[in-house]
């Protein structure tokens, strides 16, 4: 059976790669193992303070940007916000999110449930989206991956040791040498497709659905 492989490059922080999730989960559901999803991560929110600044600092700041935020939301039912986003819960950076997820999906890849690392991704958006947690905090970040089913102990050991620092830097180089514009972007062909921000899943199925048919390479593509 031919795979395709679709990687994901997103920021936790991101609000289009958490609806984004929304579309994965369509993306698995119809074509199951026919498309190998990787998640990986790209720096949009690693110094919230500056972004926020320079974006938003002349149309409200920090409440400005959660009301956009909030206005975004209501395009999807499918997914509830809490209103401290932005207003009172204000993650300083997603770069302690990510470390721990890079350590976490080492121990998925040598471990015995390859589902931990995309679910404790789901789990760490949940918990800023959904029930207002400051997830820069590690004590958050440690509740959270434990619940998902992670050994804290092994994810402090790589951490400790710059393994997950140097998975991280390997994803930030990746995305830069890719081009990658933002959260989220979905690379497929070997870095030849790139779907990126506010994608609708048909857009996405299209493209994949071209590359399950390509009856080898080099052939000729409509898509």
């Amino acid at each position: 059976m031919k795979t395709v492989t679709l990687t994901c490059f997103t920021d936790v922080l991101c609000v289009w790669a958490w609806i984004g999730e929304l579309r994965l989960a369509e993306v698995r559901r119809t074509h199951g193992e026919a498309v190998a999803v990787t998640q990986r991560f790209c720096n949009v929110f690693g110094a919230t303070a500056l972004k926020i600044q320079a974006n938003w600092g002349a149309k409200g700041g920090y409440d400005g940007f959660a009301g956009h935020l909030a206005h975004v939301l209501e395009g999807f039912p499918e997914l509830t916000a809490s209103p401290d986003l932005w207003r009172r819960v204000r993650p300083a950076s997603s770069l302690p999110a990510h470390l721990a997820l890079k350590a976490v999906q080492a121990q998925a890849a040598e471990g015995g449930d390859p589902d931990l690392g995309d679910r404790s991704i789901l789990l760490i958006r949940r918990a800023f989206f959904e029930q207002g947690r400051d997830i820069s905090a590690v004590s958050v970040l440690d509740e959270v991956l434990a619940d998902a089913g992670a050994n804290l102990a092994d994810v402090h050991a790589r951490l400790a040791r710059g393994e997950a620092h140097a998975a991280l830097m390997a994803d930030y180089q990746e995305a830069q040498a890719l081009g990658v514009k933002g959260s989220p972007s979905l690379v497929l062909n070997e870095g030849r497709q790139t779907l990126y921000g506010n994608v609708g899943f048909r857009v996405i199925e299209a493209n994949i659905a071209e590359l399950l048919r390509e009856p080898q390479a080099g052939a000729a593509s409509w898509c």
